[in-house]
């Protein structure tokens, strides 16, 4: 008697893998000082994977874009919704308004996406969305502070 199913060792993988490609996201977020990290995105990917794995494992169709699984990825991006809500925080401090928190959602929107993928089996376009995100969290950042310094020295 077999304790794992061997149809089941490509979903487990996939679990693995998006959990990993997540946590790479956190990292990045952590290393940045952000407060959602490694445990969040990770959490954001793997969660999301595994609900397309479920939906798929529970209601196998021969159209893998048939209406059942297009409503669970519906069900995710709304969701993710309400966590990236949670994460934008605004106030307002002696006549200026501050919002924060805006990156952080849109990570774990597209985090979720990348889970997604890999819970569709598409591992390619998930590493290759997660580099993307990468470049936007880091090498965009370098390149929105170079060009508002110099639009800073022009302002004096």
């Amino acid at each position: 008697m077999n304790i794992i199913d061997p149809n089941l060792i490509t979903p487990f993988t996939n679990l693995i893998i998006a959990l990993l490609l997540g946590v790479c996201l956190g990292l990045e977020r952590s290393m940045a000082g952000k407060t959602a990290g490694m445990r969040t995105y990770g959490l954001v990917a793997m969660g999301a994977c595994l609900f397309i794995i479920i939906s798929k494992l529970v209601a196998p169709v021969s159209d893998p874009g048939s209406p059942g699984l297009m409503y669970v990825l519906q069900g995710l991006i709304i969701g993710i919704g309400f966590i990236g809500g949670g994460a934008i925080l605004h106030s307002h401090d002696h006549n200026h308004d501050h919002t924060s928190g805006i990156t952080t959602a849109a990570g774990l929107w597209i985090t979720a996406g990348i889970g997604a993928a890999v819970g569709y089996g598409h591992v390619s376009i998930a590493i290759f969305a997660t580099i993307a995100t990468l470049f936007a969290f880091t090498g965009l950042w370098f390149l929105e502070h170079f060009i508002t310094g110099i639009e800073d020295d022009k302002r004096r």
